[in-house]
């Protein structure tokens, strides 16, 4: 009986010697990984873990929910730009498995270039009008404007206000970003999962589709020459098929060298870049369009604070380019700003 109390009270004892080696592994871990996520990573980087999570472990994994690697190196196959929600499955020595979730940023090796600019023109621009998408072709606009119940795509002259086209949506419909390719344009829609193809002349309605299943909303959509490239509202940017936009070709996640750039909104494309604000910041992004690495930004406060009229929702959302000069508005503001890149 004294043999099998002895034996008993071992076992507890190593139960609890077990469970306070454990608890010791997951908060040295989950104090690394804290201290990490500030700091992020780059890729060909290695995740040096804490020693006392080493000298227990027998093995560590890191799964991202579809796919699992052993390797601690921060290699594209695995991770992007940004933040990469990831849990860590270690197998202790005495047999244990635990899981420990974790975020790991990564970002561009190379910092991003402030880019100056001066204003050269300014235009009016309706103040009625809640900007979603904006694009200039031959110094006429096309602008795509939001909200239930008030959502249109435009048609006018840059410098006036009037339009010489209207196309009203639905009562459930909030427009959202919107390009053109050829003769057609393309709209996308915020939360109803459908965009719409109309005649570039006429702005009438020529087709529907369904917006991919891989993103989340619709927010901003431009054109490459070859395809469409649409924004879901995180950091990723969605190659479509021109002749099925419900198709996605490729995607490409948004990186900065110090900040996870997420709510990647509208979209323009000119001259091999992919140029975009980030939504309820003044702030346009000059992307490279292979990578999705951020190689440039423009610094907008002033005249988004000009436009803004202390209403946080007044916000910096559209882009077209008017030769090499970059054509700027938002969302309620009353100009039309031509700004020269220096």
């Amino acid at each position: 009986m004294k043999k099998s109390f002895i034996i008993g009270f071992a076992s507890v004892f190593l139960l609890l010697i077990s469970c306070k080696n454990d608890q010791e592994i997951l908060s040295s871990l989950a104090d690394y990984n804290n201290f990490m996520e500030q700091k992020g990573y780059h890729f060909g980087d290695q995740l040096i873990l804490p020693e006392d999570v080493k000298d227990h472990a027998e093995s560590i994994a890191i799964s991202f929910g579809d796919k699992e690697t052993q390797s601690l190196n921060i290699n594209n196959q695995f991770f992007t730009f940004g933040e990469n929600k990831v849990t860590f499955i270690i197998k202790t020595k005495s047999g244990e498995v635990l899981n420990q979730d974790a975020t790991i940023n990564v970002f561009t090796k190379d910092p991003e270039q402030n880019l100056s600019y001066k204003i050269s023109a300014e235009y009016p621009h309706n103040q009625d009008n809640f900007v979603e998408g904006f694009l200039m072709e031959d110094s006429i606009i096309y602008e795509s404007d939001g909200l239930n119940g008030s959502s249109q795509l435009i048609k006018y002259k840059l410098g006036e206000i009037k339009p010489l086209l209207t196309e009203k949506q639905a009562e459930g419909i909030f427009s959202e970003g919107c390009a053109i390719a050829g003769n057609k344009i393309f709209q996308l829609t915020y939360q109803s999962k459908i965009g719409f193809v109309y005649d570039k002349k006429t702005l009438k309605k020529i087709a529907e589709f369904p917006l991919p299943n891989e993103m989340n909303e619709g927010w901003g959509l431009t054109f490459d020459g070859k395809n469409l490239i649409a924004s879901d509202g995180t950091n990723r940017l969605f190659y479509l098929d021109l002749d099925n936009p419900s198709k996605v070709i490729k995607t490409i996640f948004v990186g900065g060298n110090r900040e996870v750039y997420n709510q990647v909104n509208e979209l323009e494309f000119h001259n091999g870049f992919i140029y975009s604000n980030l939504w309820h910041r003044p702030t346009i992004l000059k992307i490279n369009p292979e990578t999705g690495e951020t190689v440039g930004k423009f610094d907008f406060t002033r005249i988004t604070e000009d436009n803004a009229q202390n209403n946080p929702e007044n916000v910096l959302n559209g882009i077209a380019f008017k030769g090499e000069n970059m054509v700027i508005t938002g969302k309620n503001w009353a100009k039309i700003y031509e700004v020269e890149i220096l």
